[in-house]
């Protein structure tokens, strides 16, 4: 039974039938935290032995949480799939495609536009998750029934949920800001210091809100849980894929033995060349993920950046997302 076909009833009352993609830390982490609310939840990943459109067959919700590199085939796999009328879909993945440099959800969008969709993002790391520590995030949509749905079935104790109607912004800020772990990180592990890793992240944040508006998200977004306090948490945690990275590379590691080195997929690695493609076509000025990604590509040295950064031209400072 969908939540909305029973509005009076309390929704930490009425169990939800939600199926969960991807069985990797992120996924794990967010069917744990269902479970915890007592929702009937099931994980498919491709060696379940059951079919997709088998297990999704009567599910309320469908979360996404596959790399940026799985959700077209995801997608394209639930187009063929008898779902419900009412069922809600939610992205939950960190990327942007490198064949058509779109977004997650714009990805769902082109090939399941019927469907409410959510966005889920924010300063979600899931070691942390599963341990039970308190955090918060963010649920986005155009359909603010579906966010609302989405709130009620994670919000717990130690998971606190808010809506916002930017879901394009709440995306981008989760996605962009691995970018920029990558160089905390390097910046960390070449001991540069607190001074100079505040610098990096607040100037950093202007890039990311400069890409998004480009994306028509709006700027107040990024200075939410999803933008900055996604950022605050990446480029401040040890857990942090992206984060280790970077402090790799300072440490001396090729990037192929920095990924190797690495449990789980660093997205800012694809997203850092992809965004470099979009902001090169739109001329939108971004330094800090210029510089990761020529870095990234063995173009210049992580010496070489941090000069390169230091020696940009004078100016004053503004907080506007064109400058």
């Amino acid at each position: 039974m969908n939540l909305l076909s029973n509005p009076d009833r309390p929704s930490e009352y009425v169990p939800q039938n939600i199926t969960v993609i991807g069985a990797g830390a992120w996924g794990s982490a967010i069917a744990f935290l269902l479970n915890q609310n007592h929702h009937q939840v099931q994980i498919w990943s491709r060696q379940s032995e059951v079919p997709l459109s088998a297990m999704v067959a009567d599910s309320d919700v469908i979360i996404s949480a596959v790399s940026i590199k799985g959700v077209r085939a995801i997608a394209t796999q639930l187009q063929t799939a008898n779902l419900r009328p009412d069922v809600i879909l939610v992205s939950a993945t960190k990327g942007l495609e490198p064949a058509t440099l779109a977004t997650p959800s714009q990805i769902w969008r082109s090939l399941l536009p019927v469907y409410p969709l959510v966005v889920l993002s924010g300063p979600n790391l899931s070691k942390e998750i599963m341990a039970g520590q308190p955090t918060a995030t963010v649920v986005a949509s155009e359909h603010p029934h579906a966010a609302q749905l989405v709130q009620n079935i994670f919000a717990s104790r130690n998971f606190r949920v808010y809506t916002n109607p930017d879901p394009i912004g709440v995306e981008l800020g989760g996605t962009l800001k691995n970018v920029i772990a990558i160089a905390v990180g390097a910046c960390d592990g070449l001991n540069l210091g607190t001074n100079a890793k505040s610098a990096l992240i607040t100037r950093s944040l202007i890039e990311i809100i400069r890409v998004g508006v480009f994306f028509g998200a709006q700027p107040e977004t990024f200075w939410g849980l999803s933008g900055l306090g996604d950022l605050l948490a990446t480029c401040n945690s040890s857990l942090s894929r992206n984060y280790q990275v970077g402090y790799a590379i300072a440490q001396g590691k090729s990037l192929e033995a920095a990924i190797a080195s690495t449990v789980g997929t660093a997205e800012g690695v694809n997203t850092a060349h992809v965004l470099m493609e979009i902001c090169d076509r739109a001329q939108i000025s971004v330094p800090v993920s210029r510089y990761v990604h020529r870095l990234l590509r063995g173009e210049i040295t992580l010496q070489q950046a941090v000069e390169g950064l230091m020696d940009r031209d004078l100016k004053a400072e503004s907080l506007q997302e064109h400058s």
